[in-house]
Formats: C-alpha cells, structure tokens, sequence
C-alpha cells in the first residue's frame, strides 16, 4: 500500500505532514505550555479540529443526499488538557449551521449522524467530547 502523507520532524518542535496527493501540507509546532513556540496548531490541536472537521463534513454529505441546503456553517473549538498524563481532556466546539427546507427533525437527524462521525467513534472514550450544536432553520 502506498502512504498518503508524508513527515518531517525540524528543530525545534516542529513537523511538516504532506498531502501527497495534493501537495498541501500542514505544520505543527509544540505548544507553548509544552516547551514550544506555538507558532501554529499543535498536534493536539488538530485532534480537537479534525473532530469538528468531520462533523461539517458529515453534515454536508447528509444535507447533499436530501433537499436540504447549507445557508452557512462554522464552529468554535477549544480543547482542555489533562497533565498527568498530558493529553485532550475535553473537546468544547459550538457548531452554528444555517439551513434552508429542514425543520427540527431534520436538525435532530443531522444531529445524530453528525455525532456518529468517523472521527468521533475513533477517539478514545476518555476524551469528553462536548459538542453543542445551533440549527438556524429557514424555509424557502
């Protein structure tokens, strides 16, 4: 199997993940409570957004298979860490979604497939994933 990204650690405390595919890359630099400059996400960091990440993305494939339509969508993270051991206690992300023809069941529905995203069933049970959700519904 051929690898999809691609590493490289440089001094100090920082890497550089490479989307082969696409060439886009993504640096990390350690945090600044964690001997770093903070410079840029943390690898914990991107653990918090990649959650949420997915959330939108799953609600936007659920609303792409339905007539329901993506007005806007944008979300609030912040992450709370433990430090013996040092990792994400806790996810807090406000996810505000405008929809246009849905209604509260529609909402509920994307709700529940949004919290049931890839990413969400991966982390560990140990991380508290506080997610609140604000449906702005709009009928055309």
């Amino acid at each position: 199997m051929e690898p999809k990204y691609t590493l490289t650690y440089s001094n100090p405390l920082r890497t550089f993940s490479t989307h082969i595919k696409s060439g886009v890359e993504i640096i990390t630099d350690a945090p600044v409570d964690n001997c770093g400059k903070g410079e840029a996400f943390s690898p914990t960091d991107l653990l918090a957004t990649s959650l949420v990440s997915c959330v939108m993305t799953i609600i936007g494939i659920a609303c792409s298979e339905s007539d329901v339509r993506i007005i806007s969508m944008n979300a609030r993270v912040d992450k709370i860490m433990n430090s013996h051991p040092r990792r994400v206690a806790e996810i807090i992300a406000t996810i505000h979604v405008s929809l246009s023809n849905a209604d509260e069941k529609e909402a509920k529905r994307l709700e529940s497939v949004a919290r049931a995203c890839p990413v969400a069933k991966s982390l560990s049970s140990e991380i508290n994933q506080n997610l609140t959700f604000e449906f702005d519904l709009q009928n055309d």
